[in-house]
């Protein structure tokens, strides 16, 4: 009977609708930024807001397989408190009555690092940890994804979200999920946090549901570097730094090629720092992609991100070239 009652829980539990099982995940933190962070893979719909979490200043962590979702906010409530990733981690097993069906991994900020993985976990399930990360899967194709993950992220050189990502591609080109893939999440925060919380959230991006998430967080994460340096541009602008403005912006481009917007605001500010002859090309180039930026030029004027010269600004139109029917009317 005892067998029985626990098949049906276990089974009510594989119902629930929070269960991401066939998941795997990396929490690590950067030792030379502080930075912490998380990344998963799963073949489960929109997995971002379900196993990954993380708090500047205080750690992150990664509950999966049935999951129990309360792990992530009590856990770093505990890491908040003063507990090592290690004590919060055994502190909410212990309380859990379905203990082995989870699979959870914690890191706090000082890179104390712990990972756990049920009994009843579903094969092949495993973890391993090493010197600042964890890395965990269940319902994989083979026994050997979780060991390529732990090789992927400390042969990667680059920052902590290039590391992320190479621990999750080294899973997935070692068999993965053993039914596919289908969403996909990356999470970064700052180890200090800092009076302004808008900037201690350093990376925040998922895939819902897509054939090969991985890659596609990766493309999403080569936008967010692009768009970074678009930021870091104006910012440079602002304090009269036009050399290094220009050299990030060309960063931006060289990262998003296809671009417009950023292409756009490039021109822009080139043209509004009297830099006509390199700002040129570039309007050329956006305004015959897309004929639509060249309505938004006359209303950068009222913020004063071009000036108020009315004939500066049908010069920069008329570099748009001639719509097709005003070809054949000429």
């Amino acid at each position: 009977m005892s067998a029985r009652i626990g098949a049906l829980t276990l089974l009510a539990l594989l119902a629930l609708p929070a269960s991401a099982g066939a998941t795997f995940s990396i929490v690590a933190r950067d030792p030379d930024t502080g930075d912490i962070g998380v990344a998963v893979q799963s073949h489960y719909f929109a997995v971002g807001p379900i196993v990954p979490w993380a708090e500047p200043g205080i750690g992150a962590v990664a509950t999966q397989s049935l999951v129990e979702v309360s792990y992530g906010p009590k856990g770093l409530d505990l890491m908040r408190n003063g507990k090592t990733a290690k004590e919060a981690l055994h502190e909410l097993l212990a309380q859990d009555d379905h203990a082995d069906v989870r699979q959870v991994a914690m890191i706090d900020t000082r890179g104390n690092v712990e990972g756990y993985t049920g009994k009843r976990c579903i094969a092949d399930a495993g973890d391993k940890q090493g010197e600042n990360y964890s890395v965990q899967a269940n319902l994989m194709a083979n026994g050997k994804v979780w060991g390529a993950m732990a090789r992927g992220f400390e042969a990667s050189k680059g920052d902590l979200a290039e590391r992320l990502l190479a621990a999750l591609e080294a899973g997935q080109a070692a068999g993965g999920d053993i039914r596919g893939q289908q969403s996909a999440a990356i999470v970064i925060v700052k180890g200090k946090r800092s009076s302004q919380p808008w900037a201690d959230r350093i990376l925040d991006l998922r895939v819902d549901d897509s054939p090969k998430p991985i890659a596609e967080l990766r493309r999403l994460v080569t936008q967010w570097r692009a768009y970074r340096n678009v930021d870091r541009g104006d910012a440079f602008v602002a304090d009269n730094k036009v050399e290094d403005a220009m050299k990030a912006y060309a960063e931006a481009s060289r990262l998003a090629p296809g671009n417009n917007e950023i292409l756009f605001w490039q021109a822009a500010t080139l043209w509004k720092l009297d830099r006509e002859k390199e700002a040129t090309p570039i309007f050329r180039k956006v305004f015959a992609r897309d004929r639509r930026w060249v309505a938004l030029v006359p209303r950068l004027v009222p913020p004063g991100l071009l000036d108020d010269d009315h004939q500066d600004v049908k010069r920069i139109q008329a570099l748009a070239p001639a719509a097709a029917g005003a070809k054949r009317h000429r």
